[in-house]
């Protein structure tokens, strides 16, 4: 089933300290320019959270943020191109991929292939516009 075409925009960044508050900058500014300010909060969150794990436990130079924007809907994705390394869960303080999982709509974890090589990870998020996330309202651990 092919995907519907939305507005695309993508980040690269290296996958340093100040690499989260350079990807909440850019998903504000490209939810601003979609018209998708409601859901400014929660995905600055989840991408500030995505990123700072990626920089604290992946092996990368650089990550990568897209955000393409559907009518009625956004996805984020953050990619770095560790594929030994899994997402991390939590724990240890961090609340890892739960947080991201109870504010998001929908969320999980793309393999990254170049042909027939694992190359890397994508952790995903989406948001719908119109209503929060349920989980989010209830407060679900995820």
């Amino acid at each position: 089933m092919k995907e519907e075409e939305g507005e695309r925009y993508t980040l690269t960044a290296p996958a340093n300290a100040g690499a989260a508050r350079m990807a909440r900058e850019f998903v504000t500014a490209a939810l601003v320019a979609t018209d998708h300010r409601r859901l400014i909060e929660n995905a600055r969150i989840c991408v500030s959270d995505t990123v700072a794990n990626i920089v604290r436990h992946a092996r990368v130079r650089e990550l990568t943020v897209e955000l393409t924007a559907h009518p009625g809907r956004v996805r984020v994705s953050v990619r770095d191109d560790d594929p030994h390394r899994l997402p991390w869960r939590g724990g240890g303080g961090s609340p890892g991929l739960a947080l991201v999982r109870r504010l998001s709509h929908a969320s999980g974890v793309w393999w990254v292939w170049d042909d027939l090589e694992l190359v890397g990870k994508q952790v995903w998020f989406e948001f719908r516009c119109g209503r929060p996330a349920a989980r989010a309202e209830a407060g679900a651990v995820g």
